[in-house]
C-alpha cells in the first residue's frame, strides 16, 4: 500500500483523489479525472482506479457515479512522514526514510507537514535538542527569525533561524559556542512549526 510503489500518473491521480475528497468532502467523477489529466477515454481512467483499488488505497462502489472513497486501510497508516534526520550541529545531508509517526493529539494532519529527527546541539537555545523530532510545514518561503530547514549552497540541509541580509542570507544557530552559516543561495523546505520529545 506504499505510495512508492504507484507510477507516477497512478500518484497524481491518486493525489487528485484525495485532494478532491479533503477539500471538497467527495471524490472526482470519472470524467473530472479525464478533464484534469487529459484522458479522452474512461477505460483510460478506470485503469488508473482499477490499479488504486488493487493496491489498496482507494474503494469503489459500482454504479455510482461519486462512488470513489479513500481505503479505511490507507486512512489509518497516514501519519505525519519521518523523512531523515536534520543538522543542528555540523551539516548533514537529510536522508529519505519509511518510518512514520502518527501525532494526531498534537498536530492537526496536513499534507505539506513532516517530521525531522535532530541531530546536534546547534539549536539548543530554541529549546531543540539532540534526538528531538521536529514537525515542520513544507514552504520555500520564511519571515526573518523563523526557525527553518534550509538547504545551504552546497546543497546540505540544516536547522538554524532564517535572517536575510542584503546579499546574503544568515543561518543563525541557537548555541552561543557556535558560529552562523552564510549563503548566497540558502533555499528554505520547510517552517518549524512544532517540536516532540521522547523523555524515557
Amino acid at each position: 500500500m506504499a505510495l512508492s510503489d504507484l507510477t507516477p500518473r497512478q500518484r497524481e491521480v491518486f493525489d487528485f483523489i484525495l485532494d478532491k475528497i479533503t477539500n471538497r468532502g467527495y471524490g472526482p467523477t470519472v470524467r473530472e479525472i479525464g478533464d484534469e489529466f487529459q484522458i479522452s477515454s474512461p477505460n483510460g481512467v478506470m485503469c488508473h482506479l482499477k490499479a488504486l483499488q488493487k493496491k489498496g488505497l482507494i474503494t469503489r462502489e459500482p454504479n455510482l457515479s461519486r462512488s470513489i472513497q479513500i481505503s479505511e486501510a490507507y486512512r489509518q497508516e497516514q501519519g505525519i512522514p519521518l523523512v531523515g534526520q536534520i543538522a543542528a550541529g555540523n551539516l548533514s545531508e537529510a536522508i529519505e526514510q519509511a518510518e512514520r509517526f502518527a501525532f494526531d493529539d498534537w498536530f492537526p494532519q496536513r499534507k505539506n507537514q513532516f517530521a525531522l529527527r535532530v541531530k546536534g546541539n546547534s539549536m539548543i537555545d530554541a529549546q531543540i535538542a539532540d534526538g528531538d523530532l521536529v514537525i515542520c510545514r513544507r514552504c520555500r518561503t520564511a519571515h526573518k527569525g523563523d526557525i527553518v530547514v534550509a538547504l545551504t549552497d552546497e546543497g546540505e540541509a540544516t536547522l538554524k533561524y532564517w535572517y536575510p541580509e542584503a546579499n546574503r542570507v544568515r543561518l543563525q544557530p541557537a548555541n552561543a559556542s557556535m558560529k552562523p552559516i552564510y549563503c548566497r543561495n540558502a533555499q528554505v523546505i520547510g517552517i518549524v512549526t512544532g517540536v516532540v520529545r521522547r523523555v524515557v
